[in-house]
């Protein structure tokens, strides 16, 4: 692997949804992950972007045997990463405790949704519990209705799966400076506080309507929002500065005085927001004149930012995805490419994911197993090894 972070090995648990996604940004990135999964089959695996670039051991970690192979693992590895509940690699004899033992400077990552204490930290939960107790998906939604959930892309990947590949950065790197190893508790309600941060400023300063589809950002005002098209499309319009604001109404020929104020300030005054709906309506109306194409004919690529809506069929196909090769090849689908870009570390391009345990054998000699202790374990069922 290239990338900058070639050199480094994780070791990962597998699980599901964010802490496969911290596996992901890692090996996008050039680290050498190994995932110990259960022995059997996983028919998605190399349709699923969050399985890419790793190699696979499948262990049966209920065994004594399989234990000591993940032990031998983290002797050499810069971090392990897992996904379950809080105590459950105790349980199995992988929590930090063991695996720090066998390297002081292992860098261990835990995912989860609550954290690793509190009164929650052992009750289950979903992406739209942790935005919920963190004051964020109150604010999600249309005005006068209820919160709504806004896929799972915020708490699962953004506030949880990302942090987690972050903070085993950060561990891995103090680690590397002459510090010790470490757990790094990546919860997705940190993550999601974190991420709330513009927002606990925007209401320190008296800026932020709070309710559902009240804010500014929430699709309050006409100038950050989507709009339906002539063709059942829309398009995102987001002209909060006062110059892109005064290009959006030159672009669709409103009438700058019924829009006014330009200014940002003067747009969010009491007496102006009264009219946020009347003018919202105005603009759709203006906006269900033309096609969604029509309208990228005009705004695309202007400062009025504004994108048209695609669908994920759609996206790739976009001159500017393209040119920039936001999506990539792999294995005969689609997929995001890594992200981010580094000027002097290119990235590889992405292998598809594999069976469990197709990489057995390889891992296992790599270690130091010979063949015929090999052979013993995987006819022991205690590690499955995929043709």
């Amino acid at each position: 692997m290239t990338g900058p972070l070639r050199g480094t090995t994780i070791i990962e648990l597998a699980g599901l949804g964010p802490a496969p996604f911290a596996g992901m940004m890692l090996a996008d990135m050039g680290a050498d992950v190994i995932r110990v999964e259960r022995p059997g089959p996983n028919l998605r695996a190399p349709l699923d972007p969050l399985a890419r670039n790793r190699r696979s051991i499948a262990c049966d970690l209920k065994r004594p045997e399989a234990r000591e192979i993940v032990w031998r693992l983290v002797t050499t590895a810069d971090g392990l990463i897992e996904g379950f509940r809080p105590g459950v690699t105790e349980r199995m004899g992988l929590g930090p405790d063991d695996c720090l033992e066998r390297n002081p400077r292992l860098a261990y990552g835990r995912m989860t949704g609550w954290g690793q204490d509190g009164p929650l930290a052992r009750a289950a939960g979903h992406d739209l519990n942790y935005l919920a107790l963190t004051g964020v998906l109150h604010m999600i939604g249309e005005q006068g209705r209820k919160p709504v959930p806004p896929l799972n892309l915020v708490a699962d990947f953004g506030g949880g799966g990302m942090l987690l590949a972050f903070g085993m950065v950060c561990a891995i790197l103090n680690a590397r400076s002459g510090g010790k190893g470490q757990v790094v508790d990546a919860a997705m309600v940190d993550g999601v506080n974190a991420l709330a941060a513009l927002f606990h400023g925007l209401r320190a300063q008296g800026l932020l309507s709070e309710g559902p589809g009240e804010s500014f950002l929430g699709g309050a005002a006409h100038w950050y929002d989507t709009y339906e098209t002539s063709d059942g499309r829309y398009v995102s319009i987001a002209s909060i500065e006062p110059q892109f604001y005064a290009e959006l109404i030159e672009k669709a020929g409103l009438d700058p005085g019924r829009f006014g104020p330009h200014g940002f300030r003067g747009r969010l005054d009491d007496d102006v927001r009264a009219n946020w709906a009347e003018l919202k309506a105005e603009l759709a109306a203006v906006i269900r004149t033309k096609t969604r194409d029509e309208w990228c004919e005009i705004m695309e690529g202007t400062d009025v930012c504004f994108a048209p809506v695609l669908t994920l069929g759609e996206a790739p196909g976009h001159p500017h995805n393209v040119a920039r090769h936001t999506f990539t090849d792999v294995g005969g689908n689609v997929q995001p490419a890594p992200a981010p870009r580094f000027g002097a570390t290119g990235a590889d391009s992405p292998r598809p994911g594999v069976a469990p345990g197709t990489h057995s054998r390889e891992i296992l000699r790599g270690l130091g197993y010979s063949t015929a202790e090999i052979d013993a374990l995987i006819e022991s069922g205690a590690v499955s090894a995929a043709a």
